[in-house]
């Protein structure tokens, strides 16, 4: 697992589609400390259609969930950003090569998502609503 600069020194993380780049190289890197720097105190995320999950240690097992399909050639692309204050909501389209973990079996998965970030006191965004499938429907 490789070591994610925190956010306040990351220059990286200073708009919402960097965010976005973030959430893939720490994917490909199976960094899930480094995906979990990526969101808000008060985030939530849908890990899938119709679950949703809420605060640390739900997001950590959520994340966990993710990266036991050993994701690699990781890509997050955004489609849009709208900028309201300190809120972005952004439209993006993602997708991963990766294994099942039931069969060993290879994987390849691709959708639309839909997300709210904030923009933290130090000029760097999170994510406080990230539903990876919200642009699926």
């Amino acid at each position: 697992m490789s070591k994610s600069q925190p956010l306040e020194t990351n220059p990286t993380l200073s708009d919402p589609a960097s965010v976005h780049r973030a959430l893939a190289e720490r994917f490909n890197a199976h960094d899930l400390e480094g995906l979990l720097a990526l969101y808000d105190a008060e985030a939530t995320l849908v890990p899938t259609p119709g679950a949703v999950v809420a605060g640390h240690a739900g997001l950590r097992e959520a994340l966990t969930g993710f990266l036991a399909l050993r994701p690699r050639e990781t890509f997050v692309e955004t489609v849009s950003v709208l900028l309201v204050g300190g809120l972005a909501l952004t439209r993006s389209r993602w997708g991963l090569t990766g294994t099942n973990p039931t069969n060993g079996a290879a994987i390849q998965i691709e959708h639309r998502g839909v997300e709210v970030m904030r923009r933290q006191a130090d000029g760097s965004w999170r994510f406080l609503v990230d539903d990876p499938f919200g642009g699926d429907r």
